[in-house]
């Protein structure tokens, strides 16, 4: 296939929308000669922050001079964002040459993948032709019908658990971690964040009967702070066998050190004892944890993009999300007059979202990036109205959005120090990137599952 069909074809998959369940999933991997088996993984689960840890934990394993394979979704500018060797994501190429190898061996099977179910295929059958030492697994969305969910893990993770995807994972807490518990394997620990107790209770169940020991942030280890700014946070780290002082990342927000406090004590669990590749020496796990950390980046997430106008761009997408924006906007931009650009998809809770949000911010300008869940501005706009919020503009499309909020700047400017934060969805801030003049490679391609 030539590059332009390969594109047309991922793009296509689209079609089948979200078909959550293991059984297609098995029938791909077993074409393929089940890659699945033969990796090393650890397995992330989570609503809120998933992203960030296996970023992290990558980035600590690969410190420790281990070959790292990390699948993660939604992309922001490039498919090929999703899979990656050693920070270093898939080639065009590559791309290309994995789609026709699977579409080839999957021709026998009677029903269609969708573009998840192949993309995790693609990543599983790169993964084991790579060799690599270790495999960083997000889930696309839940778990326990995820289609990554065959992989037997050495560790599982799952971060906080929110109201997200309810149309697929249920309405209540209770039904939601019931899904992403199904990640939870018999024998296998299981590091875990913080919960709502309606979560944990599901959680320690789940655990209790496969026999996963537990290790909980909060109770078995955590994070204590010493600096947070713009310019990432600092802190230590603490549990029942060590301390380890003034880690740093660069990722800002308070909540970024309960994330990389995951990842810590997951690496600590999966490198103890463990030899670097090819043998001889241990790896350090300390060194790695310090510079994994330190060289991490994850980008989206309360990312400065531009100097001059000031652009931020965050992709919250639930209210949970929300809330942790809005918190470093009080913890850290108090000073300076938001503008923000909010673009959120019609099957989220726009109101939740705009509830956190609205309260930090001096105007807001509605938009919608060209994808078809998106949310009209208008509707937007109507919320922000009924919770008396009023000083809004609505356009059309993101470069009119960016365009606006450029003026907006412009005004503020002679009264204080404006900053543009764009928001409300990763379909939001990666459209964004692009009028920005970041260029996209199979851009289109921003499907979550």
């Amino acid at each position: 296939m030539s590059y332009t069909e390969t594109i047309d074809f991922l793009y296509g998959l689209q079609k089948h929308g979200i078909k959550l369940g293991l059984d297609k999933t098995r029938a791909i991997m077993a074409a393929l000669g089940n890659p699945h088996e033969s990796l090393r993984a650890i397995h992330v689960a989570g609503t809120n922050g998933k992203g960030s840890v296996s970023a992290f934990l990558a980035s600590i394993l690969e410190a420790g001079g281990c070959k790292v394979g990390l699948f993660t979704s939604p992309h922001l500018l490039s498919f090929t964002e999703r899979i990656r060797t050693n920070g270093e994501q898939i080639t065009e190429d590559r791309v290309v040459e994995l789609t026709e190898e699977i579409r080839q061996a999957i021709a026998c099977l009677e029903k269609v993948p969708t573009f998840f179910e192949f993309v995790t295929a693609m990543a599983f059958y790169h993964f084991r032709t790579n060799r690599v030492d270790w495999a960083v697994l997000e889930t696309g969305m839940g778990g326990r019908l995820d289609a990554t969910n065959l992989v037997r893990p050495e560790v599982s993770i799952i971060t906080g658990i929110g109201y997200d995807h309810m149309e697929f994972l249920g309405n209540t807490l209770t039904d939601i971690a019931s899904e992403k518990a199904g990640i939870i394997k018999s024998g296998v620990p299981l590091v875990l964040a913080r919960q709502e107790e309606e979560a944990l209770g599901v959680l320690m169940s789940v655990a209790q009967e496969r026999s996963a020991e537990v290790f909980m942030y909060g109770r078995d280890f955590r994070g204590e702070p010493s600096a947070s700014g713009l310019d990432g946070i600092t802190f230590d780290y603490r549990d029942v066998d060590c301390v380890i002082r003034d880690l740093h990342t660069s990722l800002p927000g308070e909540h970024q050190i309960s994330n990389a406090c995951l990842a810590v004590k997951t690496a600590l669990l999966a490198l103890k004892g463990d030899l670097a590749p090819g043998g001889g020496r241990r790896i350090d796990a300390i060194s790695a944890i310090r510079k994994g950390l330190a060289e991490a980046r994850w980008r989206g997430r309360l990312e400065m993009v531009r100097s001059d106008p000031a652009i931020m761009i965050d992709g919250a997408h639930n209210p949970d999300a929300a809330l942790a924006l809005a918190a470093f906007i009080k913890d850290h931009l108090a000073d300076r007059r938001i503008i923000l650009v909010v673009g959120i998809m019609s099957d989220k809770d726009i109101e939740g979202i705009l509830a956190r949000l609205l309260p930090v911010a001096s105007e807001v300008v509605f938009t919608a990036p060209a994808y078809g869940r998106s949310a009209p501005p208008q509707r937007l706009a109507k919320c922000a109205s009924e919770m008396g919020f009023l000083r809004f503009h609505c356009t059309h499309g993101i470069r009119a959005a960016l365009e606006t909020a450029g003026t907006l700047y412009s005004e503020h400017a002679a009264h204080g120090l404006p900053l543009i934060i764009i928001t409300g969805s990763f379909y939001t801030i990666g459209e964004a990137m692009e009028v920005l003049g970041e260029r996209p490679v199979l851009g289109t391609l921003r499907e979550t599952l």
